[in-house]
């Protein structure tokens, strides 16, 4: 049953992926598209997603060595990539830049790629010069969906 919840999950994110990024005409490439996709699936479940105060966390994958900065960098990125897609009135009411969180997420984005030495780091820093596109696509998304885009990435 999990696997079947998986693979739908999987295809509808696709799908509303593919959807967003021919509506906006800016295809994405296959990899950005598919990390996109990965991140959608990997917190649609998150409950403490606006809870966190992304700088902090920031802060403390600076105080990491090794494979866990580069995951708390990670982290912080698809955080703040998710937060200005999908949730953009979050700076509004924390009183920050709506770039806040895309000058953030870049940030993280690209200091994976300069501290990964696997083959990630291309990915990483791909995903960095291309931010702003996929949190565009995210609104795009949001936009298509409403409110319903909101819940299915806050209900359990």
């Amino acid at each position: 049953m999990d696997a079947w919840r998986q693979g739908a999950a999987l295809e509808l994110w696709q799908s509303l992926v593919h959807e967003a990024a021919d509506q906006r005409g800016q295809a994405l490439d296959e990899a950005q598209e598919a990390y996109l996709v990965f991140v959608l699936l990997r917190y649609q479940r998150e409950q403490t997603l606006l809870a966190r105060t992304q700088a902090l966390a920031w802060l403390h994958a600076q105080q990491q060595v090794g494979q866990r900065r580069i995951d708390a960098l990670r982290d912080v990125g698809d955080h703040c990539l998710l937060i200005a897609g999908l949730f953009p009135g979050v700076a509004q009411r924390r009183r920050v830049s709506e770039g806040y969180f895309i000058d953030l997420g870049r940030g993280a984005y690209a200091e994976v790629a300069q501290t990964e030495r696997r083959g990630s780091a291309d990915l990483f820093a791909q995903l960095a010069a291309g931010f702003a596109g996929l949190v565009g696509t995210l609104r795009a998304m949001r936009a298509m969906r409403g409110p319903a885009m909101e819940l299915s990435l806050a209900v359990p």
